[in-house]
C-alpha cells in the first residue's frame, strides 16, 4: 500500500512539472499548450539536435528556478515562468560561440528565470505585460559582454557594422519565395531557418486551436506583405524575419481586444503587425553598429502601444 501511495504521489508531482516545462515552451507563442510545446520541441529538434537539447535544458532550468524559488503555482503550471528562459537559452547558444558556450547560456536561462520574477513583481504595481522583455534586454547585455570579457565569444555573424555599408549590401532584387516567406515567419519565432520545422510550429498552433492558428497565420502575411509594400529587402523578408514579429504581435494584442466576434478582435492585431515591420527596420538599424539582433523588441513595443493606446482611448 505505501509503495502504491508512494508511486501515485511521485506521478502525481511529476507530471505537473512536465506539463509546466513543455507549456513554457508553447508560452513563447502565448500559448498554455503542454503538447504544443512538446511538438514545437520537435520542430527545433529536427533543425538542430544541439538547439533542441539546449531547449529543454533552458525550460528545465527555468521551470526549476521558479519551482525552488517558490514562485505562484498558476504561472509555474502555466509556463509563463519559464519562456524567457527557454528564449534566452536557444538565443545564446546561437549567437555565441567557442568551448563554453552553452554553460553561459544555461545560466543566463537561470537569471532570465530571476528576471522574470522582478518583472512579475513590477507587472503588480504597473498593470503592464512584460513579455519577453526580460529575454532582449538579458540577450543584449550577454552579447555586448563579449566586448569585455574574453569568455563570452561572439558569433562572426553578429560582427558590427556602419549603417552606410549595409546600405549599399542591400538589395531588392533578390528571389521572391513567397512559400518559404509564408512558413518561415513562425519558424523564426525559435530562430528557425528550416521551413519543415516551420510546418511543424504552424501544426502546433493550430494543435491549440484553430482560431490561434488562424491569428498566427494572419499576422505572419500581414507582415509579410506590408514589408514587401513597403520596399524591405527581399532576402530577408523571405527569411521570416519580419513575420515572426508580426505574428506575436498578432496573437498578443487580439488575445486582449477578444470578443465573441473575432472579425472585430482582428484589427487591432493587424494594425499591430503592421507596426512591427516599421519597429523591426528601425530597431535593426538602430542596433547595426552594436551586432545586436533586434530579437523580439518590435513585438514588444507594438503590443505596448496598443494596449497603451486601450486604455487611454477606450472608445476605440
Amino acid at each position: 500500500m505505501k509503495n502504491n501511495k508512494s508511486k501515485s504521489l511521485m506521478v502525481g508531482m511529476i507530471f505537473p512539472f512536465m506539463s509546466a516545462l513543455f507549456k513554457s515552451i508553447s508560452q513563447v507563442i502565448l500559448i498554455e499548450n503542454a503538447v504544443t510545446g512538446f511538438i514545437i520541441l520537435i520542430a527545433i529538434t529536427i533543425d538542430s539536435y544541439f538547439v533542441g537539447t539546449m531547449t529543454l535544458l533552458s525550460a528545465l532550468i527555468g521551470t526549476l528556478t521558479g519551482k525552488l524559488g517558490g514562485v505562484d503555482e498558476k504561472s509555474l503550471n502555466q509556463g509563463v515562468f519559464g519562456c524567457n528562459s527557454v528564449l534566452t537559452g536557444i538565443a545564446l547558444s546561437l549567437y555565441l560561440s567557442g568551448p563554453y558556450q552553452w554553460v553561459i547560456a544555461l545560466v543566463a536561462s537561470a537569471i532570465a528565470g530571476i528576471f522574470t520574477a522582478t518583472m512579475m513583481y513590477v507587472k503588480k504595481m504597473t498593470n503592464i505585460p512584460f513579455l519577453t522583455l526580460p529575454f532582449i534586454i538579458l540577450t543584449w547585455l550577454m552579447l555586448l559582454a563579449s566586448y569585455r570579457l574574453k569568455i563570452f565569444i561572439l558569433n562572426p555573424k553578429l560582427e558590427p557594422q556602419s549603417i552606410t555599408k549595409s546600405l549599399e549590401k542591400l538589395s531588392l532584387e533578390e528571389k521572391v519565395d513567397w512559400l518559404d516567406g509564408s512558413v518561415d515567419g513562425i519558424g523564426q519565432i525559435f530562430f528557425l531557418d528550416n521551413t519543415l520545422s516551420g510546418v511543424l510550429i504552424f501544426i502546433a498552433v493550430f494543435w491549440a486551436g484553430w482560431k490561434i492558428g488562424y491569428l498566427a497565420i494572419v499576422g505572419n502575411l500581414v507582415a509579410l506583405l506590408t514589408a514587401y509594400w513597403l520596399g524591405g529587402e527581399n532576402t530577408l523578408i523571405f527569411m521570416g524575419l519580419y513575420g515572426y514579429n508580426g505574428i506575436l504581435a498578432t496573437l498578443a494584442v487580439s488575445k486582449v481586444f477578444n470578443t465573441d466576434h473575432h472579425q472585430v478582435a482582428i484589427l487591432p492585431g493587424i494594425i499591430a503587425a503592421c507596426l512591427t515591420v516599421l519597429l523591426m527596420a528601425g530597431m535593426s538599424t538602430l542596433l547595426l553598429p552594436y551586432g545586436l539582433p533586434a530579437l523580439t523588441m518590435p513585438f514588444v513595443l507594438s503590443t505596448w502601444i496598443l494596449l497603451g493606446a486601450r486604455k487611454a482611448l477606450p472608445r476605440l
